[in-house]
């Protein structure tokens, strides 16, 4: 566990917001704190009910987590913080609305526990159920054709609790975003400061919607926390909603961070995955609608397809939702969302989004961007509207959050995954070498068994 002195406080008191949402972001936390590889508690071993965090009236000295020093989100605390998120940090509301929650039919698959894939990189199969503990799996919910074949729950989540999406957060601002270039509110093709002229001199200036939706904005912001000077540590800093300390000159919230960026390069060139893009994406949404994101999404998704609980975003200090990043949903409701998009809008026969939004975020976006980037793990894959789409032969196309939490939707096989997580190590790469197989394994078994 990372020693909590004075100065590593005050700096996850500065990365906490964004530490909450970008993947990059925290592999430089990893190799910055801990430049030799640790050794983690297992799945099993840090459990987060059996270590009995912050249980009690109070909880006991050694079981005690803060927001202010950082130690809620210390592994293995952090199996416990991110399925209590609102109890540390301010939040705004995602209504469910007021209609009765939809039914989710049931046809459990007891056989999914046992099929069998082989991790990338490896000589050895594993089983499905082999690789939940492997991720650190909080819960997990599979749809196929519209029914729960699987669902389980680990860890600290629990079917009436809800999970911090991490990352997953930016498709769902995607989506919203999408929802409104389908219907004419927003125009991808117009410059970022058609719609926000107080951005006119930032990187945004010269940069267009399109470019901003799907990260190929060149932007001189550095993610690396090796780095004293990078720009991480100023934006974060804004968007934290704690105090500011006396003295504080920078920017106060995400939205006056965002005039801050500066450019660095060409629009339009290269993938670059970077949190300012998802809040600014989040500002043009409540820009173009006149709502806030949370309620736009609540009006628009949450209210219409009969959610179990309401969701919550995290926020900076004047209560702008961190459209980056600050997500929390319930595992189920999670499903109910990604269903949606399989169906290409339409919810229990009605269309509750525009099909055309839905087709542009499954179509993929420029792969030549895409290989431009930083990811050359992620072989044939592209960006568009903040959704990750695989480029395999199913089409298949995922929202990705750090720690694991993920949304992936295989059209061919009609299937969505839904899995919440609290993998030690934040970089997708620290996973995925075990749950892309695992999709592709599962969804390869449901297109097969008979009916």
């Amino acid at each position: 566990m990372l020693a909590r002195t004075k100065k590593y406080a005050t700096w996850l008191q500065c990365t906490i917001p964004a530490l909450l949402g970008a993947s990059a972001f925290l592999v430089q936390i990893y190799a910055h704190a801990m430049p030799n590889k640790p050794q983690y508690l297992s799945a099993q071993e840090s459990d987060p009910v059996k270590l009995r965090w912050m249980q009690g009236f109070p909880p006991p000295k050694d079981k005690q987590l803060r927001f202010a020093d950082g130690s809620f989100f210390e592994f293995p605390a952090m199996r416990w913080s991110v399925v209590h998120m609102r109890d540390f940090m301010p939040t705004v509301n995602v209504s469910r609305g007021l209609l009765a929650p939809s039914t989710l039919s049931y046809q459990p698959d007891p056989k999914i526990d046992a099929i069998r894939f082989r991790p990338l990189h490896t000589k050895q199969d594993i089983t499905w159920q082999d690789s939940l503990a492997q991720n650190y799996t909080d819960g997990i919910i599979v749809l196929h054709q519209g029914h729960i074949v699987y669902e389980r729950y680990l860890g600290a989540l629990t079917p009436d609790k809800q999970h911090a999406a991490m990352s997953v957060t930016k498709s769902l601002t995607g989506t919203l975003a999408a929802i409104l270039v389908a219907e004419g509110k927003l125009d991808d093709k117009k410059l970022v400061i058609d719609y926000i002229p107080e951005l006119k001199s930032s990187a945004f200036a010269d940069a267009t919607v399109r470019q901003v939706l799907d990260m190929t904005t060149a932007l001189q912001f550095s993610e690396d926390y090796a780095n004293p000077k990078a720009e991480i540590w100023s934006y974060s800093a804004a968007g934290n909603p704690l105090p500011k300390p006396q003295g504080y000159k920078g920017a106060i919230g995400y939205y006056q961070a965002l005039e801050t960026v500066k450019k660095l390069g060409k629009h339009g060139e290269a993938f670059g995955y970077k949190t300012p893009n998802a809040d600014l994406a989040g500002w043009l949404v409540a820009r173009a609608s006149g709502q806030s994101v949370n309620q736009l999404l609540s009006e628009r998704i949450w209210s219409k397809l009969g959610m179990e609980q309401d969701s919550y975003y995290s926020v900076d200090e004047l209560g702008v939702p961190f459209a980056g990043g600050g997500f929390n949903a319930g595992l189920r409701d999670m499903a109910r969302f990604g269903e949606l998009i399989r169906n290409h809008g339409v919810w229990q026969g009605k269309q509750i989004i525009p099909a055309q939004a839905v087709e542009e975020i499954a179509a993929g976006g420029s792969k030549t961007a895409f290989v431009k980037g930083d990811h050359p793990e992620l072989t044939n894959w592209s960006y568009r509207d903040m959704w990750w789409h695989k480029g395999n032969a199913h089409g298949a196309f995922t929202a990705r959050g750090v720690h694991g939490q993920t949304i992936y939707i295989d059209p061919t096989a009609e299937m969505v995954i839904v899995r919440f997580a609290s993998h030690p190590v934040a970089a997708n790469s620290a996973n995925d070498a075990t749950s892309l197989p695992a999709y592709e394994a599962l969804a390869d078994y449901l297109m097969n068994i008979k009916k």
